[in-house]
């Protein structure tokens, strides 16, 4: 069973719960694979497709949130889909993916017959760079990217094109000036329906991108910290009824842990309701008098999440834990 889901989060990177989420097995897409040798993958509908289901999360975050024009759906590779830039199009809410396709451009109207003009990353190649900017790639280690970006007229897939019209959609280009050997150079480009005007909401986008990686963690939560893949119940059914569940826990949990390093000093009422510290201290209290053997140490506290929301002490040791995934 694989799940799909859509983490809301601030610009800040404060994570506000789940807005969609998505389960299924790949029975339906056997032998997928061997079809594509015998069939142009962008000839068929992306109804019949496993990647639909970034079109149908991006809808029910829409419905769940109520105000499109709020929102900005951040994707990775996987996401680039033509179908996807129309649809958001259709329904007046943004998107910020990464670029996986060099798709068709308009030609320019001074290009040579032969000119590769015709694809983005050509165009894009071709824009100005609009300056630089700085970027801490781990603790020690800071580098630069020089910034381009570029409005492109793109053009829908060529067995789509009597289905889906162009679109002007702007693509940004981050390239690190001077990568130290042994390490791949980063190299970013992202396409949105949203204008970039100057350097400056160009760098805005790339930290939007940079929020993409909340999900990952939210994910390390389910997997490491509630332990998602160890769950052995007999049926799909309970199965994706656990999920769901633990699902809600780990936002839960990475909520707590994202508070607590914002505000380590801040009330347990803050993040939980009153009738949740009561549960939380009557549970606490009654493992505190089983135990014999002194206090329990911060490893078996992980065992019960919850249990780090209870003091603003804990609050700041905890969480951090979690995040590593060694809970």
């Amino acid at each position: 069973m694989l799940m799909h889901s859509s983490l809301a989060v601030t610009l800040t990177g404060t994570p506000l719960g789940l807005t969609a989420a998505k389960f299924w097995t790949r029975t339906k897409f056997k032998g997928t694979l061997a079809l594509k040798r015998h069939i142009n993958p962008t000839r068929v509908p992306i109804e019949t497709k496993e990647s639909y289901r970034w079109l149908e999360n991006l809808r029910q975050s829409i419905a769940l949130v109520g105000a499109p024009e709020r929102c900005v759906h951040v994707g990775d590779r996987e996401s680039d889909i033509y179908e996807l830039h129309c649809t958001a199009q259709d329904l007046g809410t943004s998107f910020l993916v990464r670029v996986q396709a060099n798709r068709l451009a308009e030609r320019p109207a001074d290009a040579a017959p032969h000119d590769p003009a015709h694809r983005v990353f050509a165009q894009l190649a071709a824009a100005p760079c609009a300056g630089r900017h700085r970027i801490a790639v781990d603790q020690d280690e800071t580098t630069w990217l020089q910034v381009k970006f570029a409005a492109i007229n793109t053009l829908p897939p060529v067995g789509k094109q009597k289905r889906y019209s162009p679109q002007v959609l702007t693509y940004i280009h981050a390239l690190e000036e001077n990568p130290p050997p042994g390490r791949e150079p980063i190299d970013w480009k992202l396409v949105t329906n949203l204008p970039v005007e100057d350097l400056s909401v160009a760098v805005e986008k790339l930290g939007w991108n940079a929020l993409r990686w909340k999900a990952e963690v939210f994910h390390k939560v389910m997997k490491s910290g509630c332990r998602a893949k160890e769950a052995r119940l007999e049926t799909a059914e309970r199965l994706a009824k656990f999920l769901a569940l633990i699902a809600v826990v780990s936002w839960r949990i990475f909520f707590v842990t994202m508070s607590a390093r914002a505000k380590p000093d801040a009330a347990p009422d803050s993040v939980l309701t009153f009738a949740e510290i009561t549960a939380l201290d009557r549970i606490d209290a009654s493992e505190r008098d089983r135990a014999s053997n002194g206090p329990r140490s911060p490893l078996t506290c992980c065992k019960s999440p919850c249990l780090a929301a209870i003091s603003p002490a804990t609050m700041i040791r905890l969480p951090a834990t979690w995040s590593s995934g060694a809970a």
